[in-house]
């Protein structure tokens, strides 16, 4: 079966072409074009370049495809979170392009949250699809990106593929938005976890902010100040860059312990933009459970997970 998942988060535009018979998955995918200096878009903005985008992106795509896209079903996120309410208007780009070629075409159309997206996407990529069986156990997964620092339970389920419920989050500043705070205060371009991570690179530094859960959710604004007055007191870059994603990984490494001791120690997925950073990755690859991550190309938003989910729709049962 082929099918063709759409993802028009902020900040990227992404379409991805799903071939259950091999279990390959074709993606194109661009950032949306961010002034320098600053740390985002307005919305209309970004409905505005998605629009631009996404022609262009599917015809790259279709020539990655063999010519032409003629999918079976099609999958598209309409919202954030797997939640009630959940809504930003950039999603809009993708949902009307979906439904035109789902009409088009006449096939299925499965809609879908960019949170679901990424978790499909990371178990995918990291050979984990057997979670989704709906004999298997739950487990705890992370999102971790520019507008989440969410620890959700997934439970799988043959009709929602998952059901999604929240566990914890960051009850302030994002993990996402720290890197990128940080970084233009560093002089790094938007979005600035890859310059922010080679950075942190250069340094050995080994210190990291205090770790305080409440209810097992954490607090990220102090990181933000605690980065600017060290960058008063003239501190070189690259320990900035150091601790601020040694306190992103500290934080994730707390609240995977509290969530995963209140639900019997489950395997923990981590997903998104920010868990592509491989030193936050070998930290919390030091936990005494098992673990699972999304490949870099399958970490950052994507539309891989979106294709998985309408196969998973069409096929409940298969696994590629």
């Amino acid at each position: 079966m082929k099918l063709l998942g759409i993802d028009t988060s902020n900040y990227t535009t992404s379409c991805a072409w799903l071939d259950t018979e091999s279990g390959t998955i074709r993606q194109r995918k661009q950032l949306l074009p961010v002034p320098a200096g600053q740390a985002g878009l307005r919305q209309s903005d970004a409905v505005f370049h998605h629009v631009r985008q996404l022609p262009a992106l599917t015809e790259q795509l279709a020539e990655d495809a063999g010519g032409s896209l003629i999918p079976q079903a099609i999958g598209v996120s309409v919202s954030p979170r797997s939640a009630e309410g959940s809504y930003m208007p950039c999603f809009l780009a993708g949902a009307g392009a979906a439904r035109i070629l789902a009409a088009a075409e006449n096939v299925p159309l499965h809609t879908t949250s960019h949170q679901m997206g990424h978790i499909l996407a990371a178990l995918y990529s990291a050979g984990c699809l057997s979670w989704l069986k709906p004999d298997a156990a739950p487990f705890l997964a992370f999102h971790v990106s520019g507008g989440t620092t969410d620890c959700v339970r997934c439970i799988p389920d043959a009709d929602a593929v998952l059901r999604i419920e929240p566990v914890s989050e960051s009850l302030d500043l994002k993990a996402g938005q720290a890197v990128d705070r940080v970084g233009l205060m560093l002089g790094l371009q938007f979005p600035c976890g890859p310059a922010l991570e080679q950075l942190a690179s250069q340094s050995s530094f080994t210190a990291h902010m205090q770790v305080h859960l409440k209810d097992g959710c954490c607090s990220l604004s102090g990181l933000q100040n605690q980065c600017q007055q060290m960058l008063d007191r003239q501190t070189p870059p690259a320990e900035i860059a150091k601790y601020c994603l040694n306190s992103i990984a500290a934080v994730l490494t707390a609240m995977t312990k509290d969530a995963a001791q209140k639900s019997g120690n489950p395997a923990v997925l981590y997903a998104g933009g920010v868990l592509s950073d491989r030193l936050i990755q070998d930290q919390l690859k030091m936990l005494p459970f098992r673990t699972a991550f999304a490949a870099p190309e399958f970490s950052c938003d994507n539309a891989a997970g979106i294709a998985v989910y309408a196969a998973r729709k069409e096929m409940p049962s298969c696994l590629f």
